[in-house]
Parts: structure tokens; sequence; C-alpha cells
């Protein structure tokens, strides 16, 4: 009988119990999930002055200038300016792209004009089939370039 009161000798386990670092990941992932978005949010930036060359093309650009009382021209070159509503502007320049699919578009935007006319206008222009839109700028005057060249 006293066999049987013998406590058994029991194998040790040499395993590490994993389940609780996963919690704690899961956790963390869902935290970091919820709080990245949010980082970007409200961030004061001041865009850089730059002495960027000039694109050089050798098709003639479509430019659609947006003035500072949020109207549009359309500059086809050759120094014929039009004003045109958003329409106007989205069917001849999808007409132009049916033409010449790769001619390059720009933007040249009022710097007093609103931000959301000028994005209204890139808008437009990618739903009449444009891939890609340039900003048209000036230089700065005197701005000097630092560059290594």
């Amino acid at each position: 009988m006293q066999s049987s009161m013998r406590p058994r000798k029991r194998k040790l386990k040499s395993e590490i119990n994993v389940v609780p670092y996963i919690d704690v990941m899961l956790v963390l992932l869902i935290i970091f999930m919820v709080t990245a978005p949010l980082l970007n949010l409200g961030v004061d930036i001041q865009l850089p002055q730059s002495a960027a060359k000039a694109i050089t093309t050798d098709k003639r650009p479509v430019v659609v200038e947006v003035t500072a009382d949020g109207k549009y021209f359309l500059d086809l070159g050759g120094g014929k300016r039009q004003a045109v509503d958003g329409s106007e502007l989205q069917s001849k320049v999808a007409a132009i792209m049916r033409v010449n699919p790769t001619a390059p578009v720009f933007i040249s935007g009022d710097k007093r004009a609103s931000y959301n006319v000028v994005y209204q206008a890139m808008v437009l222009l990618q739903q009449a089939g444009v891939p890609k839109v340039g900003l048209a700028s000036r230089p700065e005057t005197g701005v000097t370039n630092h560059g290594n060249g």
C-alpha cells in the first residue's frame, strides 16, 4: 500500500509557453495599427525652394492655367489661350489625349489660387485620360544652386 501513496515522478517540460507572448504582440499590433494613421495629421511643413532646371520636351505641352479667382484657361501653344469651364476643359483635353496620348500636360496655377481649384483641375485632367500632370512654376529670383554640379 505504501507504493500507491508515493508521488509519481513527472517529466519536466522543456518548452516555453508562447501563448501569452502572442497575446501581447497582438495587442501591440492593434495599438500601432490604430495610432499610425493619426501620426501624420496636423503636421506643419515648409516646402523647399529649389532652382530646378526646366523640362525640355519635343512636343508642344498642353497648359491649363488656373487664375487667382478660380477660372480655367487652356493654352495649346502658339499664344492661343481659351477660357474654359470644367466640363469644356475635360472634353478638350480628352480629345487631345486621344490624338496624342503622350502629350505633356502642365497646370500653371496662380499662387493666390485656392488649392482646391488646382486640385479640381488635376481631377478633371485625370478623368480626361491624362496619365501624368506636371506643375509649372517660375524660378525664384535670388536663389542660388548649392547642389553638387
